[in-house]
């Protein structure tokens, strides 16, 4: 890609920006991080448990997440993508898988958003045969469709929305803007493009 190309796509990232419209703003989505953080810790904190980051989406609800625990656990990542930075999902590419034994281990996988859910179902599948101990998962949101995979769930979700396209809190735009501490969705009319 030339000079010019990444000039044009920072513009664009800039100009999609500018006119996309906020549906979670930061102080809401810090609130929902601290209530994501209670329920988890009142489930995991006497268990070591093992949290998998979904990269790269999960990045940032891991470290908003796990920085609000007081008590101790291990960290490891996971790597499985289905969009790699379009805007609709293709094939299931598995780029890493995590380096710690899941066997008798209490596991959390986090993740950005639940959408159609292909993605974590087959990274669900993949990890309940390491044998853990409990295996739960949280995502920042899910987004509100009738068409979700039918084993597609999490056992906590920090907050419902549009079906959309999203991004910031991990969820990106053509590997834009995951640095967002807000959520924001697209215009209506650029939705598909």
């Amino acid at each position: 890609m030339t000079a010019t190309e990444h000039e044009q796509r920072r513009l664009h990232a800039l100009e999609i920006l500018a006119h996309s419209e906020e549906l979670v703003s930061a102080p809401r989505l810090s609130a929902i991080y601290d209530e994501l953080a209670a329920r988890t810790t009142a489930d995991l904190e006497d268990k070591n448990p093992l949290v998998l980051c979904v990269m790269n989406g999960g990045l940032y609800a891991t470290a908003e997440l796990t920085r609000r625990w007081a008590f101790p656990f291990d960290l490891d990542y996971l790597q499985a993508t289905r969009y790699r930075g379009e805007l609709n999902g293709g094939e299931i590419a598995w780029k890493a898988t995590p380096g710690t034994l899941l066997n008798e281990r209490h596991v959390l996988v986090v993740d950005d958003v639940l959408d159609e859910g292909h993605t974590l179902v087959a990274v669900l599948e993949a990890l309940q045969k390491q044998g853990p101990a409990s295996l739960r998962t949280l995502v920042t949101c899910e987004k509100l469709h009738n068409h979700k995979h039918p084993r597609a769930h999490a056992d906590y979700i920090g907050v419902s929305l549009p079906d959309r396209y999203l991004f910031g809190a991990g969820m990106d735009y053509r590997h834009h803007w995951r640095q967002l501490e807000r959520i924001v969705a697209l215009p209506e009319h650029a939705e598909g493009h």
